[in-house]
């Protein structure tokens, strides 16, 4: 069984600055991509920051220069840090990643979400 655990949300004023952490457990072989979503109230989904394996990222172009996604592999965490935060940046972050199984299968596994609340 492996889970997803967020923590570091909360609420911060408008140019104000969070770190939020995602640990992952369970019995797995290895983490393949790691990444954040976040879901504002009526809107989809959307992929704010990712990071392969290899070190290599992705971010959202609204996120760019102000957000940074890193990993630690000895802690099986990923990290967001959150600067120069927006109004626009409320909503429930969600981390996920590919993990491989030990049975050598990937699955796909999320967190439970944590909620970022900007104000402005």
């Amino acid at each position: 069984q492996v889970s997803l655990v967020e923590s570091g949300g909360g609420l911060v004023q408008a140019g104000g600055s969070l770190r939020l952490s995602c640990e992952i457990s369970g019995s797995f072989f290895t983490i393949n991509a790691m990444a954040w979503h976040r879901q504002a109230p009526g809107k989809q989904r959307e992929l704010v920051a990712s990071m392969t394996s290899g070190g290599t990222t992705n971010y959202v172009d609204s996120v760019k220069g102000r957000f940074s996604i890193s990993r630690d592999n000895a802690k099986n965490t990923v990290l967001l840090q959150m600067s120069s935060l927006r109004a626009e940046d409320t909503a429930v972050y969600y981390c996920n990643a590919d993990v491989q199984l030990l049975n050598r299968r990937v699955y796909t596994y999320w967190g439970q979400g944590t909620q970022v609340t900007v104000s402005s």
